[in-house]
């Protein structure tokens, strides 16, 4: 005869049989609690970092041209040599058709010559008189560039500059075609406005140093 043994299958006298339904429901509470305590932690440790994480600044919003009158900027067109000619050309074929936000504008005469932005209009005009240095310190005519003035040495382009009515006028002074900007008082900084075009006078009108003051010496702008 074998003995069986059948502890492991028969319950204890007075224990009760486990109740498999409850088991299971349990064991689903808690396959179910589980990914929602993670989510929970999830989403509360992601809204900590973004309130600690530093708020990225803003990108800079792009300056569009101003509007400008569709109206042609007055300008005058002396005739030029044929020499005085090529350059201005080569100039005026190198300038941009917008410098900072101001558009270009249409100009009345020698376009060859000639150029403006914005409005008030900023103006280019390449082919004007060579300035001339007078020859005393007392000399007041305003026919020269006085011996005493202040002479701007900008990116290898020597410019004289003169303060007028509602504007100030840059003319290069140590170039073979002299060239001339003209920047309204309208504008702040207004030598940096004209020096937008010396890279452009550089690589187009060649340098001179007959009759060219001192001050103009490029060892002396770097």
């Amino acid at each position: 005869m074998v003995d069986v043994d059948t502890s492991q299958d028969a319950p204890a006298q007075g224990e009760k049989k486990p109740d498999n339904t409850t088991r299971i429901a349990a064991i689903w509470a808690t396959a179910v609690a589980v990914p929602i305590v993670l989510i929970v932690g999830l989403v509360a440790f992601s809204q900590i970092r973004k309130s600690t994480a530093p708020e990225a600044d803003p990108a800079p919003a792009a300056s569009g041209p101003v509007a400008v009158p569709s109206t042609a900027v007055e300008f005058a067109a002396p005739k030029l040599s044929e020499r005085a000619a090529d350059v201005c050309l080569s100039v005026t074929s190198q300038l941009p058709t917008q410098v900072r936000n101001l558009p270009a504008r249409k100009v009345s005469a020698g376009p060859e010559q000639n150029a403006a932005y914005g409005e008030p209009p900023l103006t280019v005009a390449c082919g004007v008189p060579q300035p001339k240095m007078c020859e005393t310190v007392d000399d007041t005519s305003g026919t020269c560039v006085p011996l005493v003035a202040d002479l701007l040495l900008m990116n290898r382009v020597c410019w004289y500059y003169q303060d007028r009515s509602g504007q100030t006028t840059f003319t290069t002074m140590d170039r073979e075609v002299p060239v001339q900007v003209v920047v309204p008082s309208a504008y702040e900084n207004r030598a940096q406005w004209a020096n937008e075009f010396s890279d452009i006078v550089v690589e187009t009108d060649k340098s001179i140093t007959e009759g060219v003051p001192s001050g103009c010496d490029p060892g002396l702008g770097q």
